[in-house]
């Protein structure tokens, strides 16, 4: 064993977290956080920094310094689409390293409750019926991969929708159940589905292809005759800054992929609405990941009209 992976880690790990508590980032990061920690012998300590799409979180990653003792809980939004839309950010994507793939995550369509509709089709005939009156829509920021959704599928069916942004799924999530938005566009939690039993929200579809057996009864999108192969689900994994030493960023992965094999683990997740990824034991298997992720994206930007910076 060389004398990197002897020495690391000797203290505690920062897991940062772009997003206030109680979002879908959050709550999956916990999860892996606890497990992380008892693999590697040393405290994980979740930080939550929000704003800007995620944009400030990944910011304080990357002025860390570059010895594994911060990673990041990132997804698309993060590591791709912030550098390559948002003129603010000060990095570009290949300035993080992914160390290990973990899920592709649910993306659903919430609708207030008072909003008169029981399914997807009918939400669709519903905002062609009031093009007068666009229907507003919430997601945890601009040029998120929601909010990039909403404008495709608003282009797609030649609607107009209003996007509200949001720090956030959590404050997107309250105002939707308060009746602030007509709809939002968010990654799927377990809390969804007990909000909808009280009559606070509607869950009208997932956009993914398929979907853990917890969440069954979420209708998909194939299922639509408006929009059946609008289907997308968001890649997330833990990211560390570019230039960390390779052995550190193995025993990460290491502890990830340990934590992925956990029955445990995996129903908590699952039950969140995360597909699995297999854990990824090379780093030239993450680095593929990266690039599939990378190019998928380059074509949903495309699919907007836009052009990316990065």
């Amino acid at each position: 064993m060389s004398w990197a992976v002897e020495q690391y880690p000797t203290k505690p790990l920062t897991l940062m977290v772009p997003y206030p508590a109680g979002g879908a980032s959050d709550v999956a990061a916990r999860i892996f956080g606890e497990s992380i920690s008892r693999s590697i012998k040393q405290q994980v300590i979740v930080e939550n920094v929000g704003g800007g799409t995620g944009l400030i979180g990944a910011g304080r990653v990357l002025s860390a310094p570059a010895d594994g003792y911060m990673f990041f809980h990132g997804s698309a939004n993060e590591i791709f689409l912030a550098p390559m839309l948002n003129p603010a950010a000060r990095y570009k994507p290949g300035d993080f390293t992914l160390a290990a793939p973990t899920t592709d995550a649910a993306i659903v369509l919430l609708a207030k409750n008072e909003l008169p509709v029981s399914s997807y089709d009918e939400f669709i005939t519903y905002a062609r019926q009031h093009k007068d009156k666009p229907l507003t829509y919430g997601t945890v920021g601009v040029d998120s991969m929601y909010n990039l959704m909403g404008d495709a599928l608003a282009a797609q069916l030649q609607l107009s929708f209003l996007h509200v942004p949001y720090k956030g799924a959590a404050p997107a999530l309250q105002d939707v159940a308060g009746g602030q938005v007509d709809f939002a566009i968010l990654p799927y939690q377990a809390s969804f589905d007990g909000m909808a039993k009280q009559g606070r929200l509607k869950i009208l579809t997932s956009f993914s292809k398929a979907l853990p057996k917890e969440l069954a009864h979420i209708p998909l999108i194939s299922q639509s005759r408006y929009s059946p192969d609008f289907e997308y689900a968001i890649g997330a994994g833990y990211f560390v800054r570019k230039g960390t030493p390779e052995a550190r960023v193995a025993v990460l992965r290491s502890a990830v992929a340990e934590a992925l094999m956990k029955p445990e683990v995996r129903a908590k997740l699952e039950s969140e609405g995360k597909n699995i990824r297999p854990p990824a034991q090379t780093q030239a298997e993450s680095d593929a990941r990266f690039q599939e992720q990378y190019r998928r994206l380059s074509q949903l930007i495309q699919s907007v009209g836009r052009k990316p910076l990065a």
